[in-house]
């Protein structure tokens, strides 16, 4: 089971948790299942996700998520697919 890293660079963490709990539901569909959240500031934030199926979440990440990028303020994004050594 593999699982992803990912930094979310944000113009303001207000809007962009708002974005994210409501874009749940579609990154559960993509095979991707939100473990942690965390927040750094008020311009980054942190998520470990599971990853159920990675070819869906990949593809969903290099499209459909820019919708929500656009949505949520994000800025930059980086991911970090890592698996328990």
């Amino acid at each position: 089971m593999s699982q992803m890293i990912a930094h979310y660079t944000v113009a303001h963490y207000a809007a962009f948790k708002t974005a994210f709990d409501n874009d749940a539901e579609d990154r559960g569909n993509n095979g991707l299942s939100l473990l942690q959240l965390w927040r750094e500031s008020d311009t980054s934030a942190w998520a470990l996700y599971n990853v159920g199926d990675a070819k869906a979440a990949k593809a969903y990440l290099e499209g459909a998520a820019g919708v929500f990028n656009s949505q949520a303020g994000v800025t930059s994004t980086e991911f970090h697919y890592v698996e328990t050594a």
